[in-house]
């Protein structure tokens, strides 16, 4: 058991960081194909993506986190 604890203490956070550069890939693929066509805006780079991921998870409340009740 002390293996399989160890195997969860090392894989979850690559597995959370793996997944979140994926929804950050998806992200800045879906905006491009989008919103160019669609609001005459710009397209993004990989990193504003991922920024905006960010900023989307801090203003909804990703992950339990609130900034109000």
């Amino acid at each position: 058991m002390a293996g399989f604890a160890l195997a969860n203490l090392v894989l979850l956070p690559i597995l959370v960081a793996v997944l979140l550069f994926l929804v950050s890939a998806l992200l800045q693929w879906l905006w491009n194909i989008t919103m160019p066509q669609v609001f005459s805006l710009k397209e993004i780079n990989y990193w504003q993506a991922f920024r905006l991921l960010l900023i989307a998870g801090i203003l909804f409340g990703a992950a339990g986190f609130r900034l109000i009740n």
